[in-house]
């Protein structure tokens, strides 16, 4: 059963600072080897090396970079059959500056062009499995008189379960036809407070009901990550490791929970590999460092009880 990740992939070209520069200011900043990235792109990566069957599908144009970065995928075991193309958009840039063990990443204005799905695609999505996203994406989405909200409910009535990473930006009221229905939706600790307004996840229980939404996740960086499961308050607790590089650290977690859930296991376990996952992910430097196999992080994990 194959897992897709509809999202964006792009060249993450790195830098380091020891501050961040405020207006008007200058800084001098260090240049490191740019790397294939993009969040949900990693995220398909972390599931293909964890042993998923993995679906890519973003829109790119026709340059000698995206084929670069298609070819990566594809060396990473994530099949991009469906990817769609568009010779007028710009290239997939993120700039990454890392600075005081954080991270500012600054995303090339790409557009919001419509990503028409053809038959086959839209045939392959309506099979049961996963779908792991974002707002931003699905909000682009088209496939013959189904469009957006609509198109995903679709896919949700032929079977497959959606997992939205809302990551920083959170979610309004505008966002939630997208939502209803959700099998998962994941915040972290920004992004929770920009939608709620509040830290306290138990109260979200009855937003989750008016929405259909089977389980809500907030990470909480070295602190774990917590989760409702309908109405079940679950935690899993963080793991103190020292930090190189939390670019993709939430890629990896979404990844890992979608990849555990696909295996039919509990949620309590799925979010305590998840978390480990994560953890592992931000000793590496770069942000594919939560690629690895079950085994490796189970080792990792482990390791670190020991």
């Amino acid at each position: 059963m194959s897992v897709f990740f509809i999202g964006d992939v792009a060249l993450d070209e790195y830098y380091t600072a020891d501050r961040w520069p405020g207006r008007g200011d200058k800084g001098m900043v260090g240049e490191l080897p740019a790397e294939c990235g993009g969040s949900i792109a990693n995220a398909a990566v972390v599931h293909a090396a964890l042993g998923g069957a993995t679906e890519f599908i973003s829109l790119l144009n026709e340059s000698p970079l995206s084929d670069r970065l298609i070819a990566d995928l594809n060396a990473n075991g994530v099949s991009t059959r469906h990817m769609l193309r568009d010779p007028a958009i710009p290239e997939s840039r993120n700039l990454i500056f890392l600075v005081q063990g954080e991270h500012v990443v600054l995303t090339v204005e790409m557009g919001e062009q419509p990503m028409w799905l053809p038959a086959e695609t839209l045939a392959a999505l309506r099979a049961p499995g996963f779908l792991y996203t974002t707002l931003y994406r699905v909000r682009r989405l088209h496939s013959g008189q189904l469009a957006q909200a609509a198109l995903l409910a679709d896919l949700r009535a032929h079977g497959r379960r959606v997992v939205f990473d809302l990551d920083v930006g959170g979610a309004t009221e505008a966002d939630l036809p997208y939502l209803q229905g959700a099998e998962v939706v994941i915040f972290n600790r920004i992004g929770f407070r920009a939608t709620f307004g509040h830290d306290e996840i138990a109260r979200v229980s009855e937003w989750m009901r008016r929405n259909d939404i089977a389980r809500v996740v907030r990470t909480i960086a070295e602190d774990g990550a917590e989760a409702l499961d309908g109405d079940r308050l679950i935690r899993a607790p963080g793991h103190p490791v020292p930090v190189v590089d939390v670019t993709g650290a939430g890629d990896t977690f979404g990844a890992a929970l979608t990849w555990g859930l696909g295996r039919g296991e509990t949620f309590d376990m799925v979010l305590d590999f998840a978390t480990a996952a994560a953890a592992r992910s931000v000793t590496l430097h770069g942000p594919r460092g939560g690629k690895a196999t079950e085994a490796e992080v189970r080792d990792w994990l482990a390791r670190q009880a020991g």
